[in-house]
């Protein structure tokens, strides 16, 4: 079988544990992230949202136009425009970028977020918003006629879209949550179902509560899974350790809150969890916490003291040890169902280079000698 890695950039160079510096929209740097992911051989990259950061579809039109190969993930909120406008703009930037963008659905995980936007519905309304909006985007790439449509949060008529994806039926979807409604939701439009990093026990229990809502919307293939990580390389066990501690106590130092803080990059890219001090409203931040409060140290090498210290703040639990151990834990993930790898790094840019040189040629040896008919 193959795996999907995905990587995620930014428009400038910040971290939980290096502060924002430059501008905002450094497009020197931006080029630069992408190309080092497309090099490091990732299949595609996550381009985040949150209310205060730049417009994903335009960074990734920017990346698409200096870039060979490489796909794009552009994380998007329904809810803040039309779903037929939303399927024009992806429809045209996947004709541009060559059939290569993929949309990450985030229906939002924090009241306070949504606001900044003009969003004040409550989070069950969101999902059922949701629901509605993806109804319409497929339908919007894929239906042949003019169709209208009178439902509870969107109404009009007679719409057809001149453009089309080139990609065939559609545009693949990608939809993040832990909660009953988001399995729900996700169940039955993703294409790829999310997760952030879990021990392994509480990802192959949420794989099958994906797979019992695709199956109760009548799918016959489930969603495929993806899970996210932050892994941590030493080229030996004990630097890898060291190196892991030394960004929890840079962590630590800029307190809860510093996760990508000038930009909140890297708490809202997938779903808005906390901010220093306060419960997060998003249960899988709060699955995240109870994880690291059962223990640091879970399965093979999932380090879950990143998240304490972040409070959840976006996809946050590590995976640490030489490259070898790392790459066997992905493919432990693997092994239970995971068809996806999100890996993103400590030092960003740095980190993805890393990972295309020691990480992800092991892991796909190791595919490979499987297909073969090789032992594991």
């Amino acid at each position: 079988m193959s795996v999907e890695f995905i990587g995620m950039i930014g428009t400038h160079e910040v971290s939980e544990i290096h502060p924002a510096r430059g501008p905002v929209v450094d497009a020197e740097y931006t080029l630069r992230f992408a190309r080092a992911h497309e090099d490091a051989g990732f299949d595609r990259v996550l381009i985040g949202y949150g209310s205060a950061t730049p417009d994903g579809a335009q960074v990734a039109a920017y990346v698409a136009a200096r870039t060979e190969r490489l796909g794009l993930l552009v994380a998007h909120r329904p809810g803040f425009v039309a779903p037929t406008l939303a399927a024009r703009t992806f429809a045209t930037l996947d004709q541009f970028s060559g059939g290569r963008v993929a949309v990450h659905i985030i229906s939002g995980g924090r009241d306070a977020e949504q606001r900044r936007d003009g969003d004040y519905l409550g989070k069950d309304d969101r999902y059922a918003r949701t629901d509605e909006y993806l109804e319409i985007l497929k339908r919007a790439w894929t239906d042949e006629e003019p169709f209208g449509h009178d439902g509870r949060f969107y109404r009009f008529e007679d719409f057809h879209a001149e453009v089309r994806p080139q990609q065939r039926p559609r545009i693949p979807l990608y939809f993040g949550g832990s909660s009953e409604a988001a399995y729900a939701v996700g169940g039955r439009h993703a294409d790829t179902f999310a997760l952030w990093g879990e021990p392994l026990a509480e990802t192959a229990e949420q794989i099958a509560s994906v797979h019992r809502a695709a199956k109760a919307a009548g799918r016959t293939e489930p969603p495929g899974i993806s899970v996210s990580f932050r892994p941590i390389l030493g080229a030996t066990e004990e630097q890898a350790w060291e190196r892991a501690h030394r960004i929890l106590d840079t962590i630590r130092a800029h307190g809860p809150a510093g996760s990508f803080t000038s930009s909140r990059w890297g708490r809202e890219a997938l779903g808005s969890p906390t901010t220093g001090g306060t419960e997060p409203q998003n249960i899988g931040s709060q699955r995240l916490l109870a994880a690291a409060a059962r223990g640091e140290l879970h399965d093979r090498a999932l380090w879950t003291a990143t998240a304490a210290a972040t409070g959840a703040a976006g996809n946050s639990t590590a995976l640490v040890g030489t490259p070898e151990t790392v790459a066997k834990a992905l493919l432990d993930y693997v092994d239970i169902g995971v068809t996806t790898l999100l890996i993103r790094g400590y030092d960003p840019l740095d980190d993805a280079v890393g990972y295309g040189r020691e990480l992800l040629p092991l892991v796909r040896q190791e595919l490979a000698h499987r297909a073969g008919g090789g032992a594991a």
